[in-house]
């Protein structure tokens, strides 16, 4: 992998890290901004609903931005636009212009990685795909791992606005980064944009990411969850009608029927819904079951992301040697007991004992995520790679957010079951029970890949018709 590749790889993994970063020190700061503005900390939910209904609504979008306008140009726009964003958060006043900002930094996010991704897949060969995914995946996967460490170090040391301030730096050093080395890749005649199918696709996916994010919080009424499935619904039906009839929809499920982009969203989907859920469960049970701060609960989970940057290095020997379909089956097992593993920890146990724990995981998870992220456009024609990176983003942060739903409401019903009035260290261990049994069934999912499966990428297949004739000398 050449120099510039990995450079285009970081710069593209900066973008993406900021995005994901934001995504998840907030939760820690929580408390604090509703001290601030004087409100219910319930409230402030809000904050991280706007965020993930605008990645849902725009990312479909961006995809076909990049073709008209270039992909240095809608890069460069989305820094902008989520470094806007961040400021405006910084510098709110109230809960409704905190919502506001979350909304147009959601917008910038949504713009950031589906097209970071697509400059990759244009300019990089596919036997160098797997390294330059690693290059690209492994910094941004550590964000929702450190985003606990960091939030509760600015918060207590600092203020929750330095959450968005220090986002300032990182996107000024983006947009001049994308300017020196970014291509600039447009299709010549991209398609028109489908304005409707957007609207329609765009109201029933944010619909349907508000729907999860109020059932988990348990305490929203039953009719206004049914209006909101009815408009998801609604929206999701008149969707589906309008793609059948429209040469370029907004969102192209008909990649859906090339295999190993609809295994690699099914599978990576149980795999991703387990790392949302992660994140939520982890620093909670630690403050609450063993009693310690929440940046003290960081100091543990940060064993995760050094899990990861281990797994990068050998990550495209095991597929070369492997193949995908072999290596994620036996890793979405050993994710799976991973993360069952968990619902043994007591109060009274070292919490450095968690982070053994949390140091395979993070390796684990890693490598799925390479897995997952490369195999998903092994046969998909060049010149449906746009379409296919808006629909694929678009699918991995409504599995993310399911995650955080899923987390949510298994805690919330389980206390309620057991009447309790706050969650205890049980209740998160059915919470752990549940996402590790989400996170097995990628396992199965993975199988029906064909063993041959992103041969082109891995090499997996080179190798092993190199190793015929010495198997059949003997």
């Amino acid at each position: 992998m050449t120099l510039s590749m990995r450079r285009t790889a970081l710069i593209l993994a900066s973008a993406m890290f900021m995005e994901q970063l934001d995504g998840t020190v907030l939760a820690t700061a929580l408390p604090s901004m509703a001290h601030s503005f004087g409100v219910d900390p319930l409230h402030t939910s809000i904050a991280l609903t706007a965020y993930m209904v605008a990645l849902a609504v725009f990312i479909p979008a961006s995809g076909p931005v990049a073709d008209r306008f270039g992909s240095r140009t809608t890069l460069m726009a989305a820094i902008l636009i989520f470094l806007g964003g961040s400021v405006l958060c910084a510098q709110a006043d109230s809960l409704s212009a905190l919502t506001f900002a979350r909304v147009l930094q959601g917008m910038g996010g949504a713009m950031m990685v589906p097209v970071g991704r697509l400059v990759l897949l244009r300019t990089v060969p596919k036997p160098l795909m797997i390294t330059a995914m690693a290059w690209m995946i492994t910094p941004a996967s550590i964000a929702p791992l450190v985003g606990p460490l960091v939030g509760g170090a600015l918060t207590t040391w600092l203020s929750w606005r330095w959450i968005f301030y220090v986002n300032v730096p990182v996107a000024v050093v983006g947009l001049l980064m994308t300017w020196w080395f970014i291509p600039q890749i447009r299709e010549s005649r991209p398609v028109p944009f489908d304005v409707r199918g957007q609207c329609l696709f765009g109201i029933g996916l944010g619909s349907f990411v508000l729907l999860l994010e109020l059932a988990g919080r348990g305490d929203t009424q039953g009719r206004t969850l049914l209006e909101l499935l009815g408009l998801c619904l609604g929206c999701m039906v008149l969707y589906a009608r309008h793609a059948t009839v429209t040469a370029a929809p907004a969102v192209d499920l008909s990649l859906m029927r090339i295999a190993t982009f609809r295994i690699s969203f099914l599978a990576g989907g149980f795999s991703r819904v387990t790392v949302g859920a992660m994140p939520f469960l982890v620093p909670s049970f630690l403050q609450l079951g063993f009693h310690i701060s929440a940046f003290q609960s960081g100091l543990v989970t940060f064993a995760a992301p050094v899990g990861a940057m281990v797994t990068r290095s050998g990550a495209r020997r095991l597929f070369h040697r492997f193949g995908f379909r072999r290596v994620l089956i036996v890793n979405g097992v050993l994710t799976g007991a991973a993360c069952l593993a968990i619902t043994a920890f007591r109060p009274g146990w070292p919490p450095a004992s968690l982070s053994g724990l949390l140091l395979l995981m993070g390796g684990l998870q890693a490598l799925q995520f390479m897995g997952y992220n490369t195999i998903a456009y092994a046969d998909v024609p060049q010149a449906r790679m746009s379409a296919a990176t808006s629909l694929y983003s678009t699918l991995q942060q409504t599995t993310l957010s399911l995650g955080v739903c899923l987390a949510a409401a298994t805690l919330a019903i389980t206390r309620a079951l057991r009447h309790h009035a706050s969650s205890t260290p049980g209740d998160f261990s059915v919470g752990f029970l549940v996402a590790g049994l989400v996170a097995l069934l990628a396992a199965p999912t993975a199988a029906l890949l064909s063993p041959r499966a992103g041969a082109e990428l891995s090499g997996h297949a080179a190798r092993t018709q190199r190793e015929q004739p010495t198997s059949d000398s003997h």
